[in-house]
């Protein structure tokens, strides 16, 4: 069984044999940051005994310390996104599920409530964590190390607001999720009315549903889990729609700043500026936050409840038990963001188990908050998102089954080991074996392509499976090889670490990190095509991969440092490591090449799609479209292309009853003839005039974008956008 934070081998709180304890600083804690002292490799315990927290300094009984506020600064800015996200959707959910969901009562409950998570979770931030590196002691954060974090966090959400997109047309999931935001911003309850009065009736013909968007009896059930609506709903709240678009970028640049403070926990202080800068080149992080994706708030979440987890396991008492249950609750409540999460987490139930073999006071409170947060999830999926549920019952049936599993698997070892405690691990093959599965697991992913080939030419879009045998590939081309291989040496490493408890804080982030990676490259379960599938990976799969090959990076020059190497060359080792991680990052994002030309004879050149901006002009569209929409009108869409994108644009943001029909001219007129009998004006809209000719009236066109969308490429990083014209036509009917 692999340890926690806490050591194996213990019982009724005495430390366990294996693994010393360490408090301060000790003499190794000068190999820290790239060639610098004071942060980086380090300690050999790992900071914490199995009966306590991890301290030091005048708490350990050792010599008084400065109090480090650079770290402390950084551990709250990295934790306040989540605390403020947490507040919002708990304030918000009660109220969306009884149909008062408005900005006044969600800022009622939602102000006081964020008060008290701040308080609660901030008021105990240390300022320091446990070393997680051979010979090193909590280190100190220099200024610049904060900083660093910040800066790249605000010049993240700067570009991404510059090139953010207006995905607001219903064509992928952040157009979904933003129709989703405006219908409970403008309207505060859920189901959709359909509205059929408007029509005189359905007729028999008349369909209200769209893509994303189920009928339901009388009403209309958006897909998705309401987490991510309800926070873009503020946007709206605050500036309308273009206040819910430009909140994707903030939200990114701030899953960037708590990846900052997570690195910051596991790897140290002067290593954070590298993993943030790392995570916020990778071109999948920079696509997910120019659009209303829910990965972008579900990385803070996530992230964020691991990093209030590990600032527990450096607190105690009251203060550990408050922060852990905090960080729980963070953990459950990513299944109210997305219904992944069931997965994401599920490896805190073991954790929390190992904790309570270990008499850790966090182990209560992190389970109940845990618990807290997922049935928040539960309970959105069965009361708002029911439909979305019954649609993917065939995956999501076996997942909770797992779940039920683990939790009984969990609740037995607990008690049979009760009066144990942890076992210790002292066999070889066993402390070795995470270094076994990390390298065959790998091999295994990356020999997935030569064993199920990826066909040649063109293939059916039902066909996904041998493009996702490319799933290791995936991580290859956003981050390169080298991050990869680093990663697998940290997980290798770490794992040996974590089984003796030299490595308590990371035990929780390894198991997870490890799941996530295994499941997301095992079956992505989304269309193959690029930059769209390349989001699977932002919430868990990079930041693991990028955190595990910094702290390889620390470890090799702690390693250099504690062999007597002197500061040039672990200087060097880090800046050239620094380099390996950073470049193909930046390749791919930016689409560095060098081309002829140029003074020197040769240019640099980027072509990527850092400098880009998709779905650019749909706001302006969209609000043309909905002025030219007659007032008091009922609109009949008469094809599928157009319902796809237009239904609930037109129903949630331009206000009119919308609903969907065959074009067949008797049906057709029947309706045309019950909306008039409503006292409305009906409207046929169509992608093509010839579609609405037959019907009489002055046919007009409303929209005609010219804008790009994403590239739809399966076997390689994209490195631009492709060309998309978006037309739209309505004619009022002859009477």
């Amino acid at each position: 069984m692999s340890a926690t934070g806490t050591g194996p081998g213990t019982a009724g709180g005495r430390p366990a044999s294996t693994g010393p304890a360490a408090t301060g600083a000790g003499p190794e804690a000068a190999a820290s940051g790239p060639g610098t002292t004071g942060g980086g490799p380090g300690t050999a315990a790992g900071g914490v005994t199995a009966g306590g927290p991890a301290v030091s300094g005048d708490r350990a009984g050792g010599p008084p310390t400065a109090p480090d506020t650079a770290g402390r600064l950084l551990g709250r800015l990295s934790v306040l996104p989540v605390l403020v996200a947490m507040a919002w959707m708990l304030a918000g959910l009660p109220l969306l599920l009884i149909g008062r969901f408005t900005p006044v009562l969600t800022l009622v409950l939602a102000v006081p409530l964020a008060v008290v998570l701040l308080l609660l979770g901030l008021r105990w931030t240390p300022g320091r964590w446990p070393g997680t590196l051979p010979g090193q002691g909590p280190p100190r954060t220099p200024w610049w190390a904060t900083a660093g974090v910040l800066a790249i966090a605000v010049a993240f959400g700067v570009q991404q607001l510059i090139y953010h997109s207006q995905q607001i047309i219903v064509q992928i999931d952040p157009g979904s999720y933003l129709q989703f935001a405006a219908w409970i911003a403008h309207h505060g309850s859920l189901p959709i009315p359909q509205d059929q009065a408007a029509f005189g009736g359905t007729h028999g013909v008349l369909h209200f549903d769209s893509a994303a968007f189920f009928q339901v009896g009388d009403g209309v059930v958006p897909q998705f889990m309401a987490g991510l609506p309800m926070v873009l709903a503020a946007g709206f709240w605050a500036g309308g729609t273009t206040g819910a678009l430009v909140l994707a970028p903030l939200l990114g640049a701030c899953g960037v700043l708590t990846f900052g403070g997570l690195a910051a926990r596991l790897v140290g202080p002067r290593w954070a500026p590298l993993a943030a800068l790392v995570l916020a080149i990778c071109l999948p992080q920079e696509v997910t936050s120019r659009s209303t994706y829910s990965e972008s708030l579900a990385q803070i979440i996530f992230l964020g409840g691991l990093c209030l987890v590990i600032d527990s396991l450096a607190s105690d008492g009251t203060a550990a038990r408050v922060i852990a249950a905090l960080g729980g609750l963070a953990l459950g409540l990513t299944l109210l963001v997305r219904i992944d999460g069931v997965s994401d987490i599920l490896l805190v139930i073991p954790y929390g188990g190992i904790l309570l073999l270990a008499r850790r006071p966090q182990a209560v409170p992190l389970l109940g908050g845990l618990a807290a947060g997922a049935l928040c999830g539960a309970i959105d999926g069965l009361v708002l998102s029911r439909p979305y549920l019954d649609s993917i019952a065939s995956s999501l049936k076996p997942l909770v089954a797992l779940v039920a599993v683990v939790v009984v698997v969990t609740a037995l070892a607990v008690l049979v080991l009760w009066g144990r405690g942890l076992p210790q691990v002292r066999s070889n093959w066993l402390l070795n074996a995470p270094a076994v599965i990390v390298v065959v697991v790998l091999l295994g992913f990356a020999a997935r392509p030569y064993l199920n080939p990826v066909p040649k030419g063109h293939t059916a879009a039902t066909v996904q499976s041998p493009y996702w045998a490319l799933s290791l590939h995936w991580v290859f081309w956003y981050i390169g090889v080298f991050a990869v291989v680093l990663g697998a040496v940290g997980a290798a490493l770490l794992g040996r670490r974590c089984l003796q408890g030299r490595a308590p804080a990371w035990t929780l982030p390894l198991m997870v990190f490890a799941w996530i990676t295994f499941t997301v490259l095992l079956r992505p379960a989304i269309f193959p095509s690029q930059p769209w599938a390349s989001r699977r990976l932002v919430p868990g799969v990079l930041p693991g991969f990028i955190l595990l090959a910094v702290w390889a990076v620390a470890w090799l020059v702690g390693w250099l440092h504690r062999n007597g190497y002197g500061r040039v060359i672990r200087g060097g080792l880090a800046t050239v490591c620094a380099a390996a991680l950073v470049l193909p990052a930046a390749t791919t994002t930016f689409g560095l090449a060098v081309r002829n030309g140029g003074p020197l004879g040769v240019r640099l050149v980027a072509r990527g799609l850092a400098f880009k901006t998709t779905y650019a002009g749909e706001l302006a569209a969209v609000n043309r479209m909905c002025a030219a929409l007659p007032p008091g009108s009922a609109i009949v869409i008469l094809d599928p292309k157009t319902v796809f994108r237009f239904t609930e644009l037109v129903r949630g943001m331009c206000g009119h009853p919308a609903a969907r029909m065959t074009p067949r001219p008797a049906d057709v007129q029947q309706v045309v003839r019950g909306i008039r009998q409503a006292g409305r004006t009906p409207v046929l809209v169509a992608v093509s005039p010839a579609l609405l000719k037959p019907y009489g009236g002055t046919v007009t066109q409303i929209m005609d974008l010219r804008t790009t969308r994403d590239s739809n490429i399966k076997t390689a990083a994209p490195l631009r956008p492709r060309h998309q014209t978006i037309t739209l036509w309505m004619s009022e009917p002859a009477q």
